[in-house]
């Protein structure tokens, strides 16, 4: 390579190093920048101690106020009641599919099948009692929401994944049940105002929304506790948690210290931009563009039924006359800075995850990319 196509590949090379990211992957989520550059500045020096927060004892009074902030941050956010408990927890969401049976279902649990992770959900309750599937979307690729089922009374709970991350739907209002109300909120916690008296409890893992990998929060009423006969592991019992052994803090065993410290960070980031409600306004902001352009682009078509949505993770595929141009599409966004747009293998095509950190600037980027792509191409 001659001297002058050396700079000018060195060029090349930097403009795509240093081209903006636009990051729509579907978890890990996208952060705050006000929360990475926390995190990082205590991973340096945690509470002007001298030591990091990956060092730090998380029995020092620093991290037992981090601790009782992040707590009082949900309460504040989601406005949840004193008889609740609020836990941060290791193990993610799946942990939960089998945490949740056991401690709640005695004899039958009613289940909505919307999707893989209430499949899993199924599969993993099953070995606690009998459960019934009240109703699924299976029969059309998990893509609505089902409608019209009826709620047994006779079962213990009732438990719905109010989003469903690889099929972009989701249950948008707190629906009214007559018994116990159990819900994975996985990827759409705190992207909207939740009525949490409606529940029983909610569980999900922070990386779709609230954080990184490595914590669970649940949110428990703490009165439906202990009333199985069945004897539990400690770590699997929820009192084990908010009892007396664990500080009232989920420190019964060492939490994930970093992962919420950074959900503590972004918690702080949502409450300054107003809190749920102003979030659940921006956040409907960025699906509307999207999905206009979705519907106004004659190269992409929805896979969600429109009425069920989902304002966090919007799937869609080439329309059919364009099938062959995928790949290429894949290439285009992936050179205008679009990371993590690859659809699930179940539904195939393109995601594109608008959890609350991504900003309106990048969905716009992407609704720029497709009009550029079509133009180009249609």
């Amino acid at each position: 390579m001659n001297f002058d196509l050396g700079i000018i590949f060195l060029l090349q090379t930097n403009s795509t190093v240093n081209m903006k990211k636009h990051n729509f992957n579907a978890g890990p989520c996208i952060l705050p920048e006000p929360a990475i550059e926390a995190t990082i500045n205590a991973i340096r020096n945690f509470d002007n101690t001298g030591i990091g927060l990956l060092e730090i004892s998380h029995r020092t009074p620093g991290w037992e106020r981090v601790m009782a902030e992040t707590e009082q941050l949900w309460r504040d956010l989601l406005n949840i009641p004193n008889e609740y408990a609020v836990m941060f927890l290791g193990g993610g969401a799946s942990t939960q599919f089998f945490a949740v049976a056991a401690n709640l279902l005695s004899k039958k649990a009613a289940y909505l099948e919307t999707g893989v992770w209430a499949k899993k959900a199924v599969k993993e309750a099953k070995f606690y009692g009998e459960v019934e599937v009240v109703a699924s979307s299976a029969d059309k690729n998990f893509s609505y929401v089902p409608k019209g089922y009826k709620i047994p009374t006779d079962a213990d709970y009732f438990h719905i994944t109010t989003n469903n991350t690889i099929y972009g739907t989701e249950i948008k209002t707190d629906i009214d049940c007559p018994i116990k109300l159990v819900a994975d909120m996985s990827s759409d916690i705190m992207s909207r105002p939740v009525d949490i008296k409606k529940y029983a409890m909610i569980y999900g893992g922070a990386q779709k929304n609230v954080g990184p990998a490595g914590v669970t929060f649940v949110i428990v009423r703490k009165d439906i506790l202990g009333k199985i006969e069945r004897k539990l592991p400690s770590m699997v019992d929820y009192r084990t948690h908010i009892g007396e052994e664990a500080k009232d803090n989920s420190m019964y065993n060492t939490p994930p210290v970093i992962s919420i410290f950074v959900m503590h960070e972004t918690l702080k980031w949502v409450k300054s931009l107003g809190g749920v409600a102003a979030m659940h306004k921006i956040n409907n902001q960025k699906a509307d563009l999207l999905y206009a352009e979705i519907d106004r682009n004659k190269m992409f078509v929805g896979t969600a039924a429109k009425e069920d949505r989902s304002i966090m993770n919007v799937c869609f595929v080439m329309a059919e006359q364009y099938k062959e141009k995928e790949a290429d599409f894949m290439a285009f966004a992936k050179e205008k800075g679009m990371v993590g747009i690859k659809g699930h293998r179940s539904v195939g095509g393109f995601r594109a995850s608008i959890y609350n950190a991504c900003p309106i600037e990048s969905v716009q980027a992407l609704v720029d990319c497709m009009k550029e792509f079509e133009k180009k191409n249609a």
